[in-house]
């Protein structure tokens, strides 16, 4: 049907007030090197037709006559036939369908980035949806999300409701995303798409980044490349049950949607009520995977992260070290340990709280966050100025989301815990843990006043770890409605985010940790409100290199807790050498997981040089650009990554050995993103062997650094009884002025 055919056909039918016909329009939407472009014509449907690097305003103008994609920017179901969609509801009178026109296009401009609201209505029924682009000024970063709302008569259900759409033309494509579990997060799987659909989810309910990541990369020539190559990112920001779905049909391409995990989910919308789904943020980069994750981590220091722009301070963390052995003069001696290293902050983890229940194990106290007086007589404020006292910095641990059947809390407000109607919780951890059902404001307001009384009577406690180590188990609310059960879900993290939004208004500043039984909590979606999270329980320096790897894809070093543990390690049981936990922990946040009065006088003098050292680079690695050099995935027998200024006037240099053979031949290590025209002087870091590398103080152009690399010892020289069969080392590089 052409124009003038749709035109006459809209006026018979009555649709020409809200879908009246114009000349098309081209929608630019554009970040410093990228652009997208949308075809907005008034009266259609709205289509993409170009997402990848910039293009002139001439290109812009002539790019729907390439031959590219034309497809639906937000399918919905019931008019298209056999193809996937984005969006799928069901109207009050039984009808299935959705057929949506486009009535406005509007531009806003703030924070940074301007945002587009492309207004779409239903050519029958009062149904909207805006479809929203934001194009940030300075990060190669678009967000996209839409807002769904009615003026029907009856309710309409939500069945399915993606947050975006992105069509991705096929080819050589592979994806690469994240996987794991408790202890192995963030691993990394990379595979080509072939027919099919392609599934990733997550049905946890509290936590979304154990077993999965709702971030992916798409490699568009090829098997992935780090530097090289064109590369589409995606990450979903929500912090709930999300799916994301890769249908590689019989046309010429890959349809991408991201969205809420609409099973056992569906969302009733009542006339007059909006619906926002969360946020999809995409980049686009020429230069491989470690251009797209450069991409999305100065976003995420920039405008995701809370406090991305402030430096993270060294700690010690007590779980390791004692576990649930609190008390007043172990504590004491912590703090003097890692103050007398050069820590800056000493955190108390579990353990510490509970009257009636005492905090022993696992299986009881949750919700009672009072102070153990026989563990800890003068309370929390004796701790606070136990740190003063030492110089440095005073957090503790929490997990306010959840309780124990054995506490005082259960025992008040039995019905404040989630569980299906009729039946008996089903129990969590150490077999007495349950979920609070936070889609009760009573409970929300619970978990603020946790925060709050806290922060009113230490008001200089510096630091939180905020835990949540169990799923959504039952299925089943107290508070919503019989008729909205499905809305759990998404109450739940309605509720969680409103909670959190509250704690940041007043405690803006307040450093917060996203624990949940390890990696549980890696996303934009929450990390708004969070400082950091905890990349995993398992502290293990070799798994950290290939979880640590895999999380930097998407994620900053400065939000990576990495933290230098006891050997043989308390999860593995590996046995890896002081020289190398460092080296791991300096590439992250650092930290120590351990007890300092069991280290000799040499290990503690160790970590003082590593710390003193990690304060000369902090800002380089927490804001520094990164470049992945040679992945341990490879299996290379070797992993090796670096951190660059924006000037290039600094570098940092990572090389881990992560297997060990006689006759063992290891790859030289190119490096990448120096400028070629200056020369870097090379340091060596947290040296331990008898003598200095050959080429320690020596100054190397960055070309000849770029093309040939740097010779690494594949052992340190030391003496007899102190050879082990790891080997790691960090050079740092300054520029000859």
């Amino acid at each position: 049907m052409n124009k003038n055919m749709k035109r006459l056909f809209y006026l018979m039918t009555g649709m020409i007030s809200v879908c009246h016909y114009m000349e098309a329009e081209n929608i630019s939407i554009s970040t410093p090197n990228t652009t997208l472009v949308l075809s907005a014509e008034k009266g259609e449907d709205l289509k993409y037709l170009y997402y990848g690097e910039a293009l002139s305003s001439e290109d812009i103008k002539s790019v729907e006559y390439a031959g590219m994609y034309n497809h639906s920017a937000y399918p919905v179901y019931g008019m298209v036939g056999k193809g996937e969609t984005a969006l799928a509801v069901k109207h009050g009178d039984g009808n299935m369908s959705l057929e949506m026109c486009i009535t406005g296009v509007r531009k806003e401009k703030n924070d940074g980035k301007e945002t587009i609201v492309i207004e779409m209505k239903d050519r029958v029924y009062p149904f909207y949806v805006n479809v929203n682009y934001a194009a940030y000024d300075d990060v190669d970063v678009i967000e996209s999300w839409t807002e769904i709302r009615h003026e029907e008569k009856k309710p309409v259900v939500l069945n399915q409701f993606s947050s975006a759409y992105l069509p991705i033309r096929r080819g050589e494509v592979w994806l690469s995303h994240l996987y794991g579990t408790w202890a192995n997060e963030g691993r990394v799987a990379q595979e080509p798409l072939n027919p099919g659909m392609k599934i990733i989810m997550n049905k946890d309910g509290v936590r979304n980044s154990h077993t999965a990541h709702a971030e992916v990369m798409f490699s568009l020539d090829g098997k992935p490349q780090e530097n090289n190559g064109r590369v589409i990112g995606a990450a979903l920001c929500y912090s709930g049950n999300y799916k994301l779905r890769v249908d590689t049909d019989d046309t010429d391409y890959h349809h991408f949607f991201a969205g809420i995990n609409e099973e056992n989910s569906a969302y009733t919308l009542n006339k007059g009520e909006r619906f926002e789904t969360p946020r999809l943020a995409f980049s686009y980069s020429n230069d491989g995977l470690s251009g797209c994750s450069r991409n999305f981590h100065r976003w995420g220091r920039n405008y995701k992260l809370a406090n991305g722009k402030v430096e993270r301070k060294i700690l010690l963390n007590s779980w390791e070290g004692v576990y649930f052995d609190i008390n007043e003069n172990g504590m004491d001696q912590m703090m003097c340990d890692i103050s007398s290293m050069g820590g800056e902050l000493f955190v108390m983890d579990d353990g510490w709280f509970g009257d009636k229940y005492p905090r022993l194990s696992d299986n009881s106290s949750l919700g009672d966050w009072v102070v153990d007086r026989n563990k800890l007589p003068n309370g929390i404020e004796s701790l606070v100025n136990d740190a003063k006292k030492h110089n440095i910095k005073f957090g503790i641990w929490i997990e306010p989301e959840m309780a124990n059947i054995n506490s005082e809390l259960y025992e008040k407000n039995p019905d404040w815990i989630i569980k299906a109607a009729g039946r008996e919780p089903v129990l969590g951890r150490g077999g007495t843990q349950v979920v609070l059902d936070l889609a009760n404001p009573k409970v929300q307001d619970y978990i603020y006043k946790i925060v709050d009384d806290m922060m009113c009577q230490n008001p200089d406690i510096d630091y939180i770890k905020w835990d949540a180590n169990m799923s959504i188990m039952n299925h089943g609310s107290g508070y919503i409605t019989k008729d909205n059960q499905s809305h759990l879900f998404i109450e739940f993290h309605r509720g969680f985010e409103k909670v959190c939004q509250r704690i940041r208004d007043k405690y803006p500043t307040l450093t917060i940790q996203a624990c949940a039984s390890g990696g549980g909590r890696a996303n934009y979606g929450l990390l708004p409100y969070f400082d950091e999270f905890w990349v995993s329980d398992n502290t293990d320096a070799l798994q950290r290199v290939y979880m640590q790897w895999g999380t930097s894809y998407f994620f900053p070093a400065i939000a990576m807790a990495s933290h230098i543990s006891a050997t043989p390690n308390h999860q593995t049981f590996r046995t890896i050498p002081l020289k190398y936990r460092i080296d791991v922990a300096m590439s992250g946040r650092l930290g120590m997981e351990i007890q300092p009065k069991d280290m000799t006088e040499e290990e503690k003098s160790l970590c003082r040089n590593a710390i003193s050292q990690y304060k000369d680079i902090r800002s380089l690695v927490q804001f520094g650009d990164i470049y992945r050099l040679i992945s341990p995935y490879d299996k290379l027998g070797v992993a090796s990554m670096m951190y660059i200024t924006p000037e290039k006037e600094k570098a940092v240099f990572y090389w881990w050995k992560t297997e060990h053979f006689c006759d063992q031949h290891l790859p030289r290590v190119k490096m990448e993103g120096l400028n070629p025209s200056k020369r870097y002087i090379v340091k060596e870091l947290n040296r331990i062997d008898n003598e200095p590398l050959s080429f320690e103080g020596r100054s190397f152009s960055g070309a000849y650094l770029m093309a040939n690399g740097l010779d690494i010892p594949y052992e340190h020289k030391v003496d007899y009884h102190k050879k082990n069969d790891y080997a790691s080392r960090i050079l740092y590089l300054e520029e000859v002025k």
